[in-house]
């Protein structure tokens, strides 16, 4: 379902951690944190407070920090959100 992007915790560059909140998304009256895949880096943010976003759309890309153990790249989604 649609909502809208309340809060942005992270930074490009910043370093996260699995299960950090990374973009806040508010949806039906409720805040859903979109939450890192996995420990890594940002590498991109594609949204910003206050921004409309759809069930499938990518909200931030986060780089594994050590791609051995993650098989490429994982894009957080709000379908991931944590509840």
């Amino acid at each position: 379902m649609p909502g809208t992007v309340t809060v942005v915790k992270a930074a490009v560059g910043d370093q996260v951690t699995a299960g950090q909140a990374v973009v806040v998304v508010e949806a039906m009256k409720m805040e859903h944190a979109v939450t890192a895949p996995f420990e890594g880096t940002v590498t991109e943010l594609r949204v910003a407070a206050g921004d409309r976003v759809a069930l499938d759309e990518v909200l931030a890309v986060v780089h594994p920090l050590e791609t051995s153990d993650v098989p490429g790249t994982r894009q957080a989604r709000p379908e991931e959100a944590a509840s």
